[in-house]
C-alpha cells in the first residue's frame, strides 16, 4: 500500500495535466469569443482587432495571397477577407458573404461582421470542417443555404483551400448542376488544397461517391442519405505524414 501511495499522486497529476490544459484553452477560447462577439466601439479595440487578424490569424499572408477566385458569375471563393476585400466584393457585385469558419476567436470576424453591415452585404455563418468527413446535415444545410441566399456570393474559410473547396464543390453540384467528378476539381492544389494530409478526407468523400456510382448509378443526394457512412469513411482514411506536416505545421491550416 505504501508503494501505491507514492505512485498514485504522480499518476493522478499526469492524468490531470491534460484536463487542466484543456480547461485553460477553453477559458481562453471563451474569453476571445466573448470579446470579438461585441461591436468594435473604441480605437483601441479596433487596433487590437487588426492586430489579432494580421498576426494571430495570419492575415499578413493574405495581404499578398487572398486566394480569391471567381469560379462562376454567381460565386467567388477566397481566404478570410479583410475589410478592404469586402469593399472589393461589394464593388464586384457580391451580395452575400458565407463564412465557413464560425466562431469569433479572432478580430477578423468582428471586422468582417462590421464591414458587411457597413457595406450592405448579407452575412451568413455556416460551420464546416477541413479534417472530418462532412455530415449529412452539413451537406443538406449547404444545399438549402445556397437556395436561400441572395446571389452572387463570396464563400470563404481561413485559407480558401479546404473548407472553401468543399463548399465550392457542393455549390457547383447543387447550383451549377455540374457532375461530381467535374465539381470536385475545386479541391485542387491550384487553390492550395493538399490531399495528402488530413484534409484529404474531403477528396475521399467525393471519391467514395464516384466509386459507388460507378458500380451502381445513384443520384448524389440519394447516396448521401442512403449509402454514405461518415464514420466508416473516417476509419478507412489515412493521411500521410508529410502531408500532415505541410498542412498542420507549415501552412498552419485550421
Amino acid at each position: 500500500m505504501a508503494g501505491l501511495s507514492r505512485v498514485e499522486p504522480k499518476a493522478m497529476a499526469c492524468a490531470e495535466m491534460p484536463n487542466a490544459f484543456n480547461r485553460f484553452r477553453y477559458r481562453l477560447h471563451d474569453r476571445a469569443t466573448a470579446r470579438w462577439s461585441e461591436p468594435i466601439r473604441t480605437p483601441g479595440r479596433r487596433l487590437s482587432a487588426w492586430a489579432s487578424m494580421m498576426l494571430a490569424d495570419h492575415g499578413f499572408i493574405r495581404l499578398f495571397h487572398p486566394n480569391r477566385h471567381r469560379i462562376t458569375p454567381q460565386m467567388v471563393r477566397s481566404a478570410q477577407p479583410a475589410p478592404h476585400d469586402l469593399k472589393w466584393a461589394r464593388g464586384a457585385g457580391i451580395r452575400t458573404i458565407i463564412n465557413l469558419r464560425g466562431g469569433t476567436i479572432y478580430g477578423s470576424t468582428a471586422l468582417e461582421r462590421e464591414a458587411c453591415e457597413r457595406l450592405g452585404l448579407a452575412y451568413e455563418i455556416f460551420v464546416i470542417y477541413s479534417r472530418a468527413a462532412p455530415t449529412r446535415a452539413q451537406i443538406h444545410g449547404l444545399a438549402a443555404l445556397y437556395q436561400r441566399v441572395e446571389k452572387p456570393v463570396l464563400i470563404h474559410c481561413k485559407s480558401g483551400s479546404d473548407r472553401a473547396g468543399l463548399a465550392a464543390t457542393l455549390w457547383m453540384i447543387f447550383v451549377e448542376g455540374q457532375s461530381v467528378a467535374e465539381a470536385s476539381k475545386q479541391l485542387s492544389l491550384r487553390f492550395g488544397h493538399v490531399r495528402q494530409g488530413k484534409t484529404g478526407i474531403l477528396d475521399a468523400f467525393f471519391e467514395s461517391y464516384l466509386a459507388d456510382n460507378a458500380r451502381e448509378p445513384i443520384e448524389f443526394l440519394q447516396w448521401v442519405d442512403t449509402v454514405y457512412d461518415p464514420d466508416a469513411l473516417e476509419r478507412s482514411f489515412h493521411a500521410g505524414f508529410w502531408g500532415n506536416l505541410l498542412v498542420d505545421k507549415i501552412f498552419r491550416r485550421e
